[in-house]
């Protein structure tokens, strides 16, 4: 079950309860940090300018196989962007992480609009485990307040889920389908679970909720204009909800941008959080860099004053 992985990962162990770790249990690359989405909740809001560059294949290659001798287990060919906007790098990424380096487990997740069967097939190929949808709107005129974007896309989406079910179930691949959605407030909740009795379940092995994060303090400025309110920081998912400090994105996962830095926020998209620049260091040095230590110490005090966590909802 993927809940139990998720699970795995938010639950900060004692191994984990320190300043200088080891490898964390899973890794998050961004392959491309662009977005067709414009949601009204993420963090790529913020920036001012989509970034051009995808990430570059050798630097890939190397910090992974870096990560792979330090011990992680899982990495997620996704952080902030949507890897499908790069369909070719990111097959390539996942048939790397596969065949060469032996990586146990390797997941993606994508809001599917951009998921052409052609591609979601190469990423079954190459050997990708685990394919999660993220599903957050309930009909078109949603999808197009929410996600800011035509809802022509909306049923694109949902096509393409289905069809990434037929493939699988007629080629036998292994990789396991799943999808998630904010819970929001009030009747949205009844058409969400509408829509996903119809269009969702039917296609995927488990589906999950999960809370409307606060992307690192982002979602506060659009709360009003949205008509929801964000947890704290990120707790993990609805069932298994983790305490905002410490926060087990700074412990338990590495976050990896298109341009290789490291960053210990899991919604970073303007390199706030930036811990690390993997272009110049080995990823186990920028994992327990001077600065991460220090943050994870006040993390563990559970007192963020002064630092780059402050301004997070989770503690104001």
């Amino acid at each position: 079950m993927i809940t139990d992985r998720i699970d795995a990962v938010t639950r900060i162990t004692p191994e984990f309860q320190s300043a200088r770790l080891r490898a964390p249990k899973s890794v998050k690359i961004e392959i491309s940090p662009r977005c067709n989405y414009r949601c009204g909740f993420c963090a790529l809001r913020t920036r001012v300018s989509q970034p051009k560059w995808d990430i570059d294949f050798e630097l890939f290659k190397r910090m992974t196989r870096e990560m792979r001798e330090a011990g992680v287990e899982e990495i997620g060919v996704f952080y902030l962007g949507e890897s499908f906007m790069n369909p070719r790098l990111l097959v390539d990424c996942i048939a790397y992480l596969k065949s060469e380096i032996g990586m146990p487990y390797v997941f993606l997740t994508s809001n599917a609009s951009m998921a052409f069967p052609e591609a979601v097939e190469a990423c079954m190929a190459a050997g990708l485990d685990s394919l999660k949808w993220s599903c957050n709107a309930a009909d078109e005129a949603q999808f197009e307040k929410i996600m800011g974007v035509s809802g022509k896309l909306f049923y694109e989406s949902l096509e393409n889920i289905r069809e990434t079910w037929t493939i699988r179930q007629a080629k036998g691949y292994k990789t396991g389908l799943y999808a998630s959605s904010i819970q929001y407030d009030g009747e949205q909740q009844g058409k969400m679970e509408a829509l996903l009795a119809d269009k969702v379940r039917p296609y995927v092995d488990q589906h999950y909720w999960l809370p409307l994060y606060s992307m690192g303090a982002f979602a506060t400025q659009r709360e009003e204009e949205l008509g929801y309110r964000p947890t704290a920081g990120n707790q993990g998912r609805i069932g298994a909800l983790r305490e905002p400090l410490p926060c087990w994105s700074a412990f338990t996962e590495g976050h990896v941008t298109a341009e290789g830095k490291l960053s210990a926020c899991c919604f970073d998209a303007t390199s706030k959080w930036t811990m690390g620049d993997l272009n110049t260091q080995h990823f186990m040095d920028a994992w327990n860099s001077p600065a991460f230590v220090e943050l994870r110490a006040a993390h563990l005090r559970k007192d963020v004053t002064g630092t780059v966590c402050e301004s997070c909802i989770a503690y104001g």
